[in-house]
């Protein structure tokens, strides 16, 4: 597969995303947070990294109370200008922000570009995974950076919708696979696509 295949792919699933009712979307998300909540990995983590889901994302909001709640420390990104992930503690859902992009961040303190590095399981945003773990994103390669810093023992996760969990994507080498996949039917680990 070509690396010219990435933005057709993307607008098609981001299509069908938009096509999904508000029911659907809901049904995933909570089936996608319970999966992931009842994992060994997230119960004994003491630091996740992740992300506040938006538009037509499976959504993470849910889980991110849940996690706090349960007393897991949360990290979630700060879009940099120049398209890089910050980090900075999540604090409950009052400590949200609406960025100048748009982006729900946290308010707390930033923590540094390799904060990440310290989190036991890093949650990721995809448009889809394949089995080989190659993940497609938005475009700008936020996550990319972010999990080239994380080490080859953390659990790394893309979160997609069951129909995103596809055999094949087109792959860089700068692209970070993940090792893992969750969708709303369950938990997947991965062979390292890198190995």
């Amino acid at each position: 597969m070509q690396e010219d295949v990435k933005p057709s792919l993307r607008t098609h699933i981001r299509q069908a995303r938009q096509e999904m009712t508000d029911a659907e979307r809901a049904g995933a998300s909570s089936a996608i947070r319970d999966v992931l909540l009842s994992l060994p990995e997230l119960e004994m983590a003491s630091s996740i990294a992740a992300y506040v889901s938006r538009g037509n994302e499976p959504g993470t909001r849910s889980l991110l109370f849940a996690l706090w709640k349960r007393g897991s420390y949360v990290l979630l990104p700060r879009l940099l200008p120049d398209c890089d992930l910050d980090w900075a503690s999540y604090e409950g859902p009052d400590s949200l922000v609406e960025s100048p992009r748009g982006l729900l961040e946290p308010t707390e303190p930033p923590r540094g570009v390799g904060a990440v590095k310290a989190a036991d399981v890093v949650l990721v945003p995809a448009l889809a995974v394949d089995r080989r773990g190659h993940r497609l994103g938005q475009g700008g390669g936020s996550y990319d950076r972010a999990l080239a810093r994380v080490g080859p023992a953390i659990l790394t996760i893309g979160v997609v919708y069951d129909d995103e969990f596809v055999p094949e994507l087109p792959a860089e080498p700068h692209d970070r696979p993940v090792r893992a996949v969750v969708t709303p039917s369950g938990f997947h680990r991965l062979p390292a696509a890198d190995s």
